[in-house]
């Protein structure tokens, strides 16, 4: 958290010198630099770790470039770690290049690391809770409440401001340094943070008043060591402890107990955007890129930062001319003087920018903020600083791959058939292996060919840690990969995770972990009898196995183990599939489709004696389309991937999606069907689109659904048609405005029933109508006519010769077959008004949505009646 910081003179003769800082603050960096030049103290204090006094040196390097950090973390336990960020505009980082320069010793006092990991850590088992990674140092897990939690806002509320950012830089970071006592903002601000905790006696923090005690012995040790006189540069808030006087004993006491842990201490590099973070040490600052231009920048900060700002938008092709910059400087000091503040900050700057640059609207100022005010500097540390062995190798491994980490966050394209990228592909792979997400795979835009592969990279300090952490697998990164993946295998919870294990080593090229995971995913895989698990695995083997061949990989072993798990797949999944309930049965059909591409990728034989497997995965499918007792939606997907395959001819599924749309098919289980034969996003939109029949028997069933029924099955059909692409439903909505006239499909008389005769068997038909009579309680004088004419009852009974022959029921447009028939079987040609009777009599089964538009010609003629249309057959 931020604070500022406050001191009184002192010297030889008299206390040390304390200079109470904001971190991170340019114009306490600012000052501290103009205090020390003007004390020349023997020794400088700063707050922070003792254990990392031996890399101070560091800090003068050629190649040292802030932000960077100290991190201390457990010898036992890399990830438990802490940071302590310095920024170039840090006080405490200015401090420490003013003694280096001067030859001066700088030494840290702040509670030592050992004590505040091992407190960090019994916190947490105290808590039950797991530390957290890379927890920034000073004020890390600091949770007070009042003022001990931002003094800033207090004294800036003190002050009648609302806001403490614009109170902070008015009173300090725009204030010079070349006039009147050097030593007066620090004095002035100890009697602030004074006066602020004396509203805190009596409920002070533990950890501050231990860190305070051990601050007070170090500074009482420097004082007798160095005659020449003491400087403390700490943080505003301890320096009204530091003053207080307290004896030997007491602060000892303090001490007495504290709990310790081994830890190891380097530099790292750090950001600007994780000092925008509020955690810690981290201080918490909003505008990171903004208190850099101001500490970089001492003349003319206001012209030169929007100079930057227009040179930004011109990247981002927006027209900004020098005569944009000067009217937005005017604009900024206006609003200066408007407000009352002694020079334009950044809220006046932003708002200049708006209005002139941006002509009032906030999107463009969006990349600004980002990458100005924040910004995505990333500092830089020497070769020389002390770190793990595996943080040397990868650094190495950097160097020679021409891989350099960034904090910017970038898209990394590579053709592994080059050697430079394919290097590349593999460090990356190993370092997800060891939990260094450094890049992440990504979607290729290009090609989406195996030798293809996207990354997206970006640096955190954070992956320093996991590097620590990850030294404890081995000293160079292919060795701790291969370590990894060994343990992992060994201790994965399921089949899947090993098959998952397995590809990620080809990805990664470690030959020498393939072989124990091999082993034992072959040991899992003869011991699991769970179809689905078995399912699951094989997509990763058959995608390992692809990868193999651009890397150059040996994967023999791989695919006898892919082609035997094929192979007990499908023995198990027929049984499987049956008797499951809705949510095992779209679990089901997820493992068929990734089986389906497995096998497709596989090959017919893989691997010697396994046979052809994709004929036996097609009778499977077979098998598992035929079954009543498989639910719907496996059925309909088998039906469609033999379909896809030609494996089923295109009337074939004609067939058995009447069948199953059927009146004696329940509404729910016709629903998982369709949704299993077009759904899931397999292009089942536009199979309907060019296949008319198909789009046919799903509208005549649809339409025909029961009331009741309708809502039940609503969800699932919503599901599968809002997968669809835009284009394709909007397609597929202009099909079913036309009506089957206009899509001339098979609804019009002639065309007859997908997988039946064009033709009605009178025969047959005559053979029922006794019974039809019976049922409707005619007469056998009254129910037919002379051969010109048909009555009602005959009608009725060629609707239901047609279905006795299986000619599909009356629903939809397969209805209007059954009107035809009708009127052929009793010969009611030259008769329209017969024609009409049949119609009437049969229009129950053939009513479908349309237009109520009236086609003429022979074809057909349709009455709309409330957008319902009853197929007629013109004489």
């Amino acid at each position: 958290m931020a604070r500022g910081g406050s001191g009184t003179p002192g010297g030889a003769g008299g206390g040390p010198l304390l200079l109470g800082v904001r971190h991170h603050g340019p114009g306490s960096a600012r000052a501290v630099r103009v205090a020390l030049e003007a004390a020349r103290p023997g020794i400088v204090l700063i707050e922070g770790p003792p254990e990392a006094d031996a890399l101070i040196p560091l800090a003068a390097d050629e190649d040292m470039r802030p932000p960077v950090a100290l991190l201390a973390h457990a010898v036992d336990e890399p990830g438990r770690s802490a940071f302590w960020p310095l920024a170039e505009f840090s006080p405490e980082w200015v401090a420490v290049r003013w003694a280096l320069e001067h030859g001066v010793p700088a030494r840290f006092i702040d509670l030592p690391a050992t004590h505040t990991l091992a407190w960090q850590a019994a916190e947490c088992a105290g808590d039950g809770e797991k530390a957290d990674e890379g927890r920034e140092g000073d004020e890390s897990g600091s949770d007070s409440p009042g003022v001990r939690a931002d003094p800033l806002a207090a004294l800036a509320e003190a002050a009648g401001h609302d806001d403490p950012e614009r109170w902070w830089e008015d009173v300090v970071e725009h204030r010079g340094t070349g006039e009147g006592d050097v030593l007066a903002p620090f004095t002035a601000l100890e009697e602030a943070m004074g006066a602020l905790r004396e509203t805190e006696e009596g409920g002070g923090h533990d950890r501050d008043l231990v860190r305070e005690a051990y601050m007070r012995l170090q500074v009482r040790a420097a004082r007798r060591e160095f005659a020449q006189g003491v400087a403390v540069v700490c943080g505003a808030w301890h320096v009204p402890a530091l003053r207080r006087k307290v004896t030997v004993a007491a602060d000892r006491a303090l001490l007495k107990g504290l709990p310790r842990t081994k830890v190891d201490m380097t530099w790292v590099p750090w950001t600007h955007r994780r000092l925008s973070r509020a955690s810690g040490y981290g201080a918490g600052i909003e505008s990171p890129g903004w208190y850099g231009h101001l500490f970089g920048a001492a003349d003319r900060p206001v012209e030169r930062w929007l100079t930057k700002v227009a040179g930004l938008l011109r990247e981002e092709d927006r027209t900004v001319s020098s005569a944009h910059v000067i009217e937005a400087v005017r604009l900024a000091e206006t609003l200066a003087v408007m407000r009352g503040r002694p020079l334009p900050g950044l809220s006046e700057t932003t708002d200049a920018v708006r209005a002139v640059m941006c002509e009032g609207s906030d999107v463009p100022l969006a990349p600004v903020h980002d990458r100005l005010v924040v910004g995505d500097v990333l500092g830089e540390v020497p070769a020389g600083a002390p770190a793990v062995p595996l943080q040397r190798d990868l650094a190495r491994t950097q160097r020679r791959l021409r891989l350099k980490p960034e904090a910017p966050e970038r898209e990394l394209e590579l053709d592994l058939r080059k050697e430079t990228d394919a290097g590349r592909s593999r460090l990356l792979h190993r370092l997800r292996l060891l939990g260094v997400g450094w890049g992440e795979p990504a979607a290729s835009r290009g090609s989406t060919g195996t030798f293809r592969e996207t990354w997206r990279l970006r640096w955190e300090p954070e992956l320093a840690v996991r590097v620590a952490e990850a030294g404890v697998w081995g000293t160079t990164v292919l060795a701790a990969a291969t370590a990894r993946a060994e343990a992992d295998a060994v201790t994965a919870r399921g089949l899947a995770e090993v098959t998952a294990l397995a590809e990620r080593c080809l990805l990664a090229e470690l030959p020498d972990a393939l072989t124990p995971v091999m082993r034992i995913l072959a040991d899992r895989a003869a011991l699991d009898t769970d179809v689905g698990h078995l399912a699951q695995a094989l997509p990763a083997l058959v995608r390992s196995l692809r990868y193999g061949d651009v890397r150059g990989t040996d994967t023999g072993a791989l695919a006898e183990v892919a082609a035997g798990l094929a192979q007990r797949v499908f023995v198990g999944l027929p049984p499987a599939c049956a008797a499951l309930d809705a949510d095992a049965a779209e679990e089901m059909r997820r493992h068929v489709d990734a089986v389906h591409g497995a096998v497709g990728l596989l090959g017919a034989a893989p691997a010697p004696g396994h046979g052809d497997l994709r004929s036996r995965w097609q009778a499977v499918l077979r098998t598992l389309s035929a079954r009543d007792t498989v639910p719907g939606v496996v059925r309909g997907r088998a039906v469609r991937l033999l379909l896809d395959d030609g494996e089923s001819a295109p009337d074939e599924a004609a067939r058995l999606m009447g069948l199953v749309l059927s009146p004696g098919t329940p509404p729910a289980d016709a629903a998982a069907w369709i949704e299993g034969f077009v759904g899931g996003g397999s292009g089942g939109g536009m199979l309907l689109l060019h296949d008319e029949r198909l789009l046919a028997l799903v509208d005549g069933w649809l339409t025909g659904v029961p009331a009741e029924a309708f809502t039940d099955v609503l969800p699932l059909l919503r599901r599968t048609f809002s997968a669809y692409e835009p284009g394709v439903r909007r397609s597929l909505g202009e099909l079913v405005r036309r009506g089957p006239e206009g899509r001339g499909s098979v609804t019009t008389a002639r065309s007859g029933i997908p997988g039946f005769a064009a033709g009605l068997d009178t025969g047959r038909a005559d053979a029922v109508l006794p019974v039809v009579r019976l049922l409707l309680g005619l007469d056998a004088s009254g129910a037919v006519g002379t051969s010109g004419a048909v009555g009602a009852a005959a009608s009725v009974g060629a609707a239901g010769a047609a279905a006795s022959v299986g000619a599909a029921p009356a629903v939809g447009s397969a209805g209007a077959a059954g009107v035809a028939g009708a009127a052929g079987a009793a010969g009611a040609v030259g008769s329209a008004g017969a024609v009409g009777a049949a119609a009437s009599a049969a229009s129950v089964g053939v009513v479908g949505a349309g237009s109520g538009t009236a086609g003429d010609g022979t074809g057909g003629r349709r009455s709309g009646a409330d957008d319902n249309d009853v197929v007629g057959v013109d004489a």
